[in-house]
């Protein structure tokens, strides 16, 4: 009996650690599905909306108890994963890096450089590119279209990714009405 129990232990625990995905050698979570690019904003821009998505960085740290709880239980959820997949080009970033990055404005700084300059502080921190690079030169953090800074639950964090791709900034329901709605009707349907 102890060595089945031993073995579900083991089962569970490195099945937990796979769904969270695994830790790169820069001590972040990985997810097979994040794009490795060369770190050119206005490049990423065009590649995801080529692919008829939307381009969001992810600021994350090694050793963030938040950047983990979003992998093992945001990102391993198939129907925040799947909506993601489907409509974002999602590009992780250090924020104490030294890989080189390409601002809209230009200039060329690293990952910590850049999260300084765009006044990014906290991990998890997602960033949502517009669809198309602006047309003056101007800094990420000006060109952004929504900032969800830290990790959140399950609805809050996938109706930001959905309010974001219906361009609910263009409107007038601001996110916290948006959630507040969805949230409503997700009652109404029995789904919370």
């Amino acid at each position: 009996m102890l060595r089945i129990l031993t073995f579900l232990l083991a089962f569970v625990v490195l099945s937990s650690a796979a769904q969270a995905g695994k830790i790169g050698d820069d001590g972040l979570h990985k997810q097979d599905w994040f794009a490795l690019t060369f770190r050119d904003i206005a490049e990423d821009i065009e590649t995801a909306a080529a692919d008829g998505k939307r381009l969001v960085l992810i600021f994350e740290q090694r050793g963030c108890i938040y950047c983990a709880k979003m992998h093992e239980e945001l990102l391993s959820d198939p129907e925040v994963a799947d909506y993601i997949k489907e409509n974002y080009v999602v590009v992780q970033y250090n924020m104490f890096g030294d890989e080189e990055v390409t601002d809209l404005d230009g200039e060329v700084l690293t990952e910590k450089s850049a999260a300084r300059k765009w006044g990014y502080v906290f991990t998890p921190t997602m960033v949502f590119l517009p669809d198309v690079v602006p047309a003056e030169q101007t800094s990420v953090s000006r060109a952004a279209v929504a900032t969800m800074p830290g990790a959140f639950g399950k609805w809050t964090f996938l109706n930001m990714f959905k309010w974001v791709k219906e361009r609910g900034y263009e409107g007038d329901e601001h996110f916290q009405k948006y959630h507040a709605r969805v949230i409503a009707e997700l009652r109404e349907a029995g789904r919370l």
